[in-house]
């Protein structure tokens, strides 16, 4: 059954942006189209994909473990908008690896089981601006990458359980086409439609002035599978380990369904908020493309870890996180100077 937002949040994040909209028309004449003068408050939230774990040096303290780097996308991107003259006032970045979509108003836990704020508690009343990535935790995809991988699914530095382990990896594909596995895959994604939407709310309640920004996931899957066939440069395992080629396009599917209903929610969130869209321009980028993949292979090892590294599992690398950052900066750019 479809969880209700709170009527109350909903109507109060309406009439801010409304406000916020009013304010903004009223602003002075002939400023339209130019750089803010002032430092710009802005928050980033998100998961693993914001925080780029797999980059090493990561943030350090009581946060530790939510492995976010020093040089994730927001800090790269936020120094890329510095070089245009526009000066973004980081209030703060909470964003942090394994969160969901409910993480943003509920704590998290992490893997030491210390707990972490709900994300929104670094909103404030003059936020004007909010970026991130979430959803993709709340679908659960690293419980569907096990799901098509007896490799990952004995791995023990990997999070998750496959959606059914006693379904074999090898027919993966089938089992999210069909069946049990369609059927949790289609609960999942309306589960995330429904957190999307009430966290674009949240922030318009809590940040009644704040632009939001939703971003997407950079593509994993190129559309030639047979690129995967082969190991990057310098690795020995393939980018998908044993995952079936026959496999990759339903993941990559997946993916980009993902995209899409993250879209929708941009789209349809009262007085509107913004999607930047990696998915449509990483294609040349994915983890099977080489020496430019932008993604680290399931396997391959990151930069976090002494003796024994973490794998990437499929995330951003160095020219991945500069992919993030560029696109990123270019969006906020243009929404900065409407």
């Amino acid at each position: 059954m479809r969880k209700t937002n709170s009527p109350v949040v909903r109507r109060l994040a309406a009439a801010a942006v409304a406000l916020g909209s009013c304010l903004a028309l009223a602003g002075p004449a002939g400023s339209a189209g130019a750089a803010p003068a002032d430092p710009v408050p802005t928050v980033f939230f998100g998961d693993s994909y914001t925080a780029d774990f797999g980059i090493a040096p990561f943030q350090e303290g009581e946060r530790t473990f939510c492995f976010q780097a020093k040089e994730n996308f927001p800090a790269v991107a936020t120094r890329r908008l510095a070089d245009k003259g526009i000066t973004l006032d980081v209030q703060s970045d909470v964003s942090c690896s394994g969160a969901t979509v409910q993480n943003f108003w509920q704590e998290q836990e992490l893997l030491t089981g210390q707990k972490v704020s709900p994300q929104q508690d670094a909103l404030k009343q003059d936020t004007q601006l909010t970026v991130g990535s979430l959803g993709g935790n709340t679908l659960g995809f690293n419980r569907i990458i096990k799901q098509c991988s007896d490799e990952l699914r004995g791995h023990p530095l990997l999070p998750g359980e496959p959606v059914d382990g006693d379904e074999s990896a090898s027919r993966c594909g089938e089992f999210f086409e069909t069946g049990d596995g369609k059927q949790w895959l289609d609960d999942r994604f309306e589960q995330v439609g429904w957190d999307l939407e009430e966290l674009l709310d949240r922030i318009g309640y809590f940040a009644p002035d704040a632009k939001r920004v939703l971003v997407g996931y950079p593509r994993l899957v190129p559309e030639d599978t047979a690129k995967c066939l082969t190991a990057a440069p310098g690795q020995t395992q393939l980018p998908f380990v044993d995952i079936p080629q026959d496999a990759l396009p339903v993941l990559d599917q997946i993916q980009k369904r993902l995209n899409d209903v993250m879209k929708k929610a941009a789209a349809d969130a009262d007085g509107g908020a913004d999607f930047v869209d990696l998915y449509a321009d990483t294609g040349a980028n994915t983890a099977c493309d080489g020496a430019e993949r932008g993604i680290g292979g399931l396997l391959e090892h990151s930069q976090i870890g002494e003796g024994q590294k973490f794998p990437w599992y499929a995330h951003p690398n160095d020219k991945g996180r500069d992919i993030q950052a560029e696109q990123v900066a270019d969006e906020v750019e243009q929404i900065l100077n409407r």
